[in-house]
């Protein structure tokens, strides 16, 4: 999804919590993020566009950890929300389909990092508006903090991914346990 690859744009160091990574600033990154999303935008960021990107996902973040927390959008943010949609308003098109007889193709009137933003801004609102708010999470390993759309059919996932914050956190669990269970067993005279 275009809002939840954005969102996510900021990597943190997800073993250790020590530095995180703004993919923004990566080139192929970007042009990856362009091209898969069919963003009308350039590959390069100019410095105040990379402030104004970091504006909408910082706002887009903190919706998410609202909703996580059991919280409703303030109007205040809604009204941000809606600020970011204005900026690209959209022409759309009917063009032939790819394996149906038609489809709906939408191109923005603001080409750019502009419209590229209002164009992140409606997939997150779209996103708020027909998915289910219950299902919106953020990864539990505190060094990670992903977020993610819980698409489980019991809403049991706690992890952005099991095969590696997933086993992550188990290896700690395990190793927590088995050292609370060694200092037990040395007893008051045992320990220097």
């Amino acid at each position: 999804m275009l809002w939840d690859d954005f969102i996510n744009s900021e990597w943190p160091d997800w073993k250790k919590g020590e530095r995180s990574e703004d993919k923004l600033e990566s080139d192929a990154w970007l042009q990856r993020f362009i091209t898969e999303h069919s963003l009308l935008a350039p590959p390069l960021l100019t410095d105040e566009e990379l402030k104004f990107l970091r504006q909408l996902r910082a706002l887009m973040l903190h919706c998410v950890q609202r909703i996580v927390g059991g919280q409703s959008l303030s109007e205040e943010e809604l009204t941000q929300l809606n600020a970011w949609l204005s900026r690209g308003p959209v022409i759309r098109r009917l063009v032939p389909g790819t394996g149906k007889p038609f489809a709906l193709s939408s191109s923005p009137v603001n080409p750019g990092w502009e419209g590229a933003a209002a164009e992140i801004a409606a997939s997150f609102a779209t996103a708020l508006a027909e998915r289910d708010l219950s299902r919106f999470s953020i990864c539990s390993n505190p060094n990670c903090r992903w977020v993610y759309y819980d698409s489980t059919r019991n809403r049991s996932k706690r992890y952005c991914e099991d095969k590696t914050c997933g086993n992550l956190m188990k290896v700690r669990r395990f190793r927590a346990k088995h050292a609370s269970a060694a200092s037990e067993k040395q007893g008051p005279a045992d320990k220097p």
